[in-house]
């Protein structure tokens, strides 16, 4: 139990439902979607897309989502890829010809065909049970009417709004940045969003939603077609489970980097974790060593799944054993690159659980912030810069090549034990989400955690040369990470923002939100 003489916040527990997001309001949505009759991906869908509008910078009918989904009475978990694809006519070869050595995010060269809507169109079909018209009309009525931005919103928009462009700045910036309370709305966006409610997929894929967008991207330079976004769908398959200390943690497959969360735990299993200090250096230092080595991973092999190879080497438990014993507990590696040789010859999140019982993962995002910059002239749609996950090194497995599927920093997350689904969860933040899906995992089984007690906690994160640190951690554990020979950083925005949603065999349902946003769990 938290210290209720300090800043915190509890646990959200109710026995009818409930949902866990980054915005209050969208919070609110998806109950009152459950309160009407709605299931829990009703209720999903319907916060997500109000929080196109609700957190702009972070996510849109633009982008893509990756869903994990427990129907009701089924233990089973169904994955939803709604990551698009590169238009057919991309090329890298194209991009290094102009002397490009990584795609430019804030091009249309980045931007990849929106896959969300359709895994939207989809999943409402197979699994919903109320319909587009009844799940799209509170953002409708929102993105007409507007929304007061939240303060982390406002924080976010104000480092990220140099990245709009164009008719990106008309829509989404046509003043000054917004303050806390500003009301900001998206009407163009409103009207595409009836097209969908009306005619489904082909109310975004098809006709004049489809042609302003084409029309907007090949202005720019981009070599999208109609025929890119009429042929866009999302794939159905089944998630990868991994084994935690006796506790199964479901992951998206590829091209996501869920597998990346799960080698970061396999890892750190060959380890004592909770013989540790939580908060200190030693904890702290395995961790970072572990998920420089598992990033690495990623660069290497992680694609779509039909280039990629190597599943199946970053699943063994060897190939964890093996990068395991790399790690020096008094020093940090200089590379993680030259040091694993021998071994291996970047949002929002929503859950939502029923009243009975199916539990939903969906996480929905345009990648960096405000994503590409670029929106469609008419209906305001902004586009991601996902293109910015290919590659351009000739030969790679995740090299940019037309229709193949980039590799995807958005990962969904449930967790299973004794064969049950026990919480559906997901942390934001881009690059970082594998290894804050490991810290939670870890936080609560090696710690003993409370759900919302293993989102409060502090966070750490090694990634491009240095050990960034949230201020929650005492000074002298940075001192003794220093002397192990990492380069400290505090960084500019907290790491990552997180959700879950524990699901009690006594039937009450715990839901946990991350402070470092705006959000909340509700229930009823």
């Amino acid at each position: 139990m938290r210290d209720f003489h300090l800043p915190g916040r509890s646990a959200v527990y109710a026995t009818n439902g409930i949902c866990a997001t980054s915005h209050p309001l969208a919070a609110g949505v998806a109950v009152d979607i459950l309160r009407r009759g709605g299931n829990a991906l009703d209720a999903a869908i319907a916060g997500a897309v109000l929080l196109g509008l609700a957190e702009p910078q972070m996510t849109g009918i633009g982008g893509d989502c990756f869903t994990l989904i427990s129907p009701a009475g089924s233990d089973d978990v169904i994955a939803v890829n709604g990551s698009g694809r590169a238009p057919k006519a991309a090329s890298a070869a194209a991009l290094r010809d102009k002397g490009l050595e990584t795609v430019p995010l804030h091009t249309p060269d980045a931007v990849t065909i929106p896959g969300a809507v359709d895994a939207f169109c989809t999943m409402s079909e197979k699994w919903g049970k109320l319909g587009l018209a009844d799940i799209l009309a509170p953002a409708i009525h929102y993105m007409e009417h507007g929304v007061p931005v939240a303060p982390r919103v406002a924080f976010d928009w104000a480092k990220d709004t140099a990245a709009l462009q164009g008719h990106g700045r008309k829509h989404f910036q046509p003043g000054a940045v917004p303050n806390p309370g500003d009301l900001f709305a998206l009407p163009a966006q409103a009207e595409a969003l009836k097209r969908i409610a009306a005619q489904g997929r082909a109310g975004f894929y098809e006709g004049e939603v489809a042609e302003d967008m084409v029309k907007t991207l090949n202005a720019l330079g981009g070599v999208h077609t109609l025929e890119d976004f009429a042929d866009t769908r999302c794939t159905i398959g089944a998630p990868i489970g991994s084994d935690y200390r006796g506790r199964t943690l479901l992951e998206h497959p590829p091209n996501g980097q869920g597998i990346i969360a799960q080698l970061i735990l396999n890892i750190l299993s060959q380890f004592d974790l909770a013989a540790l200090d939580p908060f200190g250096a030693e904890r702290i230092h395995l961790e970072a060593e572990a998920a420089k080595l598992a990033y690495d991973a990623r660069s290497r092999f992680l694609a779509d799944p039909a280039t990629m190879t190597g599943l199946d080497h970053l699943t063994s438990m060897e190939t964890a054993a093996r990068l395991a014993a790399l790690i020096d507990p008094n020093r940090a590696m200089a590379s993680a690159a030259k040091t694993s040789e021998a071994v291996h010859k970047d949002t929002i999140y929503i859950t939502v659980v029923d009243k009975d019982r199916m539990a939903v993962s969906l996480i929905y995002s345009i990648f960096h912030g405000f994503g590409s910059g670029i929106a469609s002239e008419k209906f305001g749609i902004l586009f991601q810069n996902r293109g910015a996950g290919f590659s351009l090194k000739e030969g790679h497995p995740n090299e940019m090549t037309g229709g193949q599927r980039p590799m995807h920093t958005i990962i969904p997350a449930m967790l299973c034990d004794g064969g049950r689904v026990t919480m559906p969860f997901g942390v934001m933040g881009g690059q970082y989400q594998p290894n804050g899906h490991a810290r939670v995992v870890s936080n609560m089984t090696d710690f003993g955690m409370h759900a919302q007690e293993a989102l409060d906690a502090p966070r750490s994160f090694a990634f491009d040369g240095k050990l960034q640190l949230e201020r929650g951690f005492a000074p002298e554990v940075a001192a003794a990470l220093s002397e192990k020979g990492h380069v400290i950083e505090t960084p500019e925005t907290p790491l990552g923002g997180a959700q879950s949603i524990v699901i009690h065999e006594t039937g009450v349902l715990e839901g946990a939100s991350d402070p470092r946003k705006d959000g909340c769990a509700l229930g009823y």
